[in-house]
């Protein structure tokens, strides 16, 4: 048995998340090419994996990847299917802004399925989608051919994993007929980030980077439009300019510099990471080189140890903005300490 559609409407989801999000005014651009603007069917969505024919208004809608759900739910449709992220995921088995937002609103939780390398096709066929939202993913064109065989999919328009946050929230709102409340939730999410960084004035002075690793030996550091860089940006701090020098490795929007020219973060402020596990942490953490960058030298850094912040904090979109940014401020103030003393 299907679940039942679920477009959230009247006094519901929609309305307590405008009320904490959106606003007047245009944030974004232009609209996807070949997007209706003005919310009239049939809509034709291009990707770079093939063209999405939506005929009407979807209301059973399956998300892959990442951020496609909640802007889904923050334009009033609870998506019946959802790709799962166990790491992130808390207790309830969900994302936890998710399962917060659904829940406040009394809306039933979508199914979730396996997705990534190994996604769980006939889970999707028994959801019956109308529409298949995956603009921010990794779907492969093998995936995207079986898919567009189960319903309309909206893939990525140009490399997979480097969707701006703005351009997918316009995207989504072409495909579910709601393109002038989409430009609302953007509008509303950079107001966000300027009363957090006004809160905040003194971020403002801080320099950082964020950096990752793929093992012992390896260092790499998100370039400044990357979407965990852009949540730190968004709160008032600067990134360090050494990293406008160094060259995207290609598709990932970061760069893989290696562990050797580790110095050439001596003058970031803070340093931002995350760890896979605390093994992955106490290698990383034991390595001279890695040592000797000044902010991770003096404690100066910003590393949570919670699964669901780190995922929250690399995702912009009008749940995760708000949810992330008031676990940051005390993880910041903390590590602006060490530089004190």
């Amino acid at each position: 048995m299907h679940p039942t559609p679920r477009r959230v409407g009247g006094i519901g989801l929609t309305t307590a998340l405008a009320l904490g999000l959106a606003a007047c005014g245009s944030g974004a651009e232009d609209a996807p090419s070949g997007g209706s603007a003005d919310g009239a069917f049939p809509v034709s969505i291009e990707s770079a994996l093939g063209a999405a024919e939506i005929p009407e208004r979807p209301e059973r809608v399956v998300t892959l990847g990442q951020g496609s759900a909640e802007t889904a739910i923050a334009l009033g449709t609870v998506p019946v299917g959802i790709e799962s992220y166990e790491w992130g995921s808390d207790d309830t088995g969900y994302l936890p802004w998710i399962h917060e937002a659904v829940t406040e609103a009394g809306e039933e939780l979508p199914e979730q399925f396996a997705g990534a390398d190994d996604i769980d096709f006939e889970a999707i066929i028994e959801l019956a989608p109308d529409v298949i939202l995956a603009p921010w993913s990794g779907v492969t064109q093998e995936q995207y051919d079986i898919l567009t065989d189960i319903a309309p999919t909206v893939a990525y328009p140009d490399l997979a994993w480097s969707t701006d946050w703005d351009e997918q929230i316009e995207i989504i709102g072409q495909a579910l007929g709601q393109p002038e409340e989409a430009e609302e939730l953007i509008t509303g999410v950079e107001e966000r980030f300027e009363e957090a960084a006004a809160q905040n004035p003194e971020f403002a002075d801080l320099t950082f980077s964020y950096v990752y690793n793929t093992g012992p030996g390896t260092l790499g550091v998100f370039l400044p439009d990357e979407q965990r860089v852009a949540m730190v940006r968004g709160l008032g701090l600067r990134v360090d300019p050494v990293v406008e020098t160094f060259p995207e490795t290609e598709g990932t929007d970061s760069a893989l510099i290696g562990l050797e020219n580790a110095d050439q973060l001596s003058d970031s402020d803070l340093i931002f990471t995350f760890y896979s596990d605390e093994e992955n942490r106490a290698e990383i953490e034991s390595q001279d080189l890695y040592q000797a960058i000044p902010a991770i030298g003096n404690g100066a850094v910003v590393a949570s140890d919670d699964n669901s912040f780190v995922t929250a904090s690399s995702i912009i979109n009008p749940l995760t903005v708000p949810w992330a940014l008031e676990r940051y401020v005390p993880l910041i103030e903390e590590a602006a300490q060490k530089l004190d003393d």
